[in-house]
């Protein structure tokens, strides 16, 4: 890609699919939040089918009365992107901009940022000068397409990974004859303040139990959820007698799963209420002492390198992160703020020393998200590997 002449560009992302997941919204905000602290004129696109739009009550509406359009609006309007962004149905109906001026900001882009392909609009994706895929679920895409399921890169310029160690020696994840760019994900830090330490505030996290994405066999072995791993460490909180919660979207019929939490002394929270928005989400991980993250079984078996974005809002906000090593023990530090486990008996230890030494763990967790996640820097270097400057 060539120097432009113009600070224009354009993320496109899953937001209104998925309202009242403010964790989910984040991690789109941080790209949007953080090229425009880097000085850029940054569009926000989505789409949505019209037989996704619901009601409060779940029953179907039209689009621009759904609870899908109004939690578009409302986030975009919480980080004053209300003007910048459009919300397009079936490909045709445009909530926001309209499509003149879609094209227009389009046609002006640097490239478009395609987080996990979601824009799928043909007229779209032919109006922008280049189209780069980013894939934030490392693994999954690349062996469906080794497997001849599906394709998610096609139709894509360059090709973006936060599975930091694809390519390497030990990470199984194929490459597809792509030339992938790995990148870190980014915190947009002025959005993410240090806060005052909750005393005796619980270990946490927001999690999915299963995800939208099944297991994959692969070259004769299974990867998994990250149910696969959790089970693992069930019993922290009960081994370490320290307090421990998650905002869990866990379906129903996982009853046994859910006993077995509660039995070892979880505090299961309903992520729609603790977590349903960007201000209710940040308040969560402000009221955590520190977090515990359980990554994917794929995260784990590939050694991908990947690591959330909301242990980076755990870090920014001064919240050590006691992490399952998913090979980051590699690239990243981890004797301090970020800290890492692969058994039981690594994360028993991993709690009492965040526990013993917990200010300077904060102050460490602080340090690592400026250091190795800030925004500015983080995207400052992606736009350098995609040759944009």
């Amino acid at each position: 890609m060539s120097a432009i002449r113009t600070k224009t560009l354009t993320v496109a992302g899953a937001l209104a699919q998925k309202p009242h997941a403010g964790g989910h919204t984040w991690a789109l905000l941080q790209y949007v939040l953080g090229f425009r602290q880097l000085g850029w004129n940054v569009l926000f696109l989505d789409q949505i089918d019209a037989r996704m739009c619901t009601d409060a009550a779940g029953q179907p509406c039209p689009p621009e009365d759904s609870i899908q359009a109004r939690y578009f609006h409302d986030v975009m309007t919480r980080f004053d992107l209300q003007d910048a962004c459009a919300l397009v149905v079936d490909g045709g109906q445009f909530l926001g901009l309209s499509r003149p001026r879609v094209l227009e900001r389009l046609g002006a882009s640097a490239f478009l940022l395609n987080i996990m392909g979601y824009l799928q609009i043909d007229d779209l994706l032919a109006a922008v000068p280049a189209r780069v895929f980013l894939d934030i679920d490392p693994g999954f895409g690349q062996m469906w397409k080794a497997l001849g399921l599906h394709d998610p890169f096609r139709g894509h310029d360059a090709h973006v990974t936060i599975g930091l160690r694809i390519g390497e020696p030990d990470c199984p994840i194929p490459t597809g004859g792509i030339s992938w760019i790995t990148t870190p994900q980014p915190i947009a830090l002025d959005y993410w303040p240090v806060t005052p330490r909750v005393t005796d505030g619980p270990f946490t996290s927001v999690a999915s139990w299963r995800g939208a994405n099944g297991p994959v066999t692969f070259e004769g072995r299974t990867y998994g959820l990250r149910v696969h791993e959790f089970r693992k460490f069930a019993a922290l909180p009960a081994l370490t007698g320290r307090p421990f919660a998650v905002a869990l979207d866990i379906h129903p019929d996982d009853a046994r799963d859910r006993d077995l939490l509660t039995a070892n002394g979880w505090r299961l929270d309903d992520p729609r209420q603790v977590a349903g928005d960007p201000d209710a989400y940040q308040a969560y991980i402000q009221g955590s002492a520190a977090e515990f993250l359980t990554a994917k079984n794929m995260y784990v078996q590939t050694n991908s390198g990947w690591i959330s974005d909301r242990s980076l809002c755990y870090l920014a906000s001064g919240r050590p992160v006691l992490a399952q090593d998913t090979g980051f023990g590699a690239i990243y530090p981890t004797d301090a703020g970020l800290l890492r486990y692969r058994t039981l008996d690594d994360a028993c230890a991993g709690v009492e020393a965040i526990c013993a030494g917990y200010d300077r763990q904060a102050r460490a967790a602080r340090m690592v998200a400026t250091e190795i996640f800030d925004a500015t820097r983080v995207l400052g270097r992606l736009l350098a590997a995609l040759g944009v400057s």
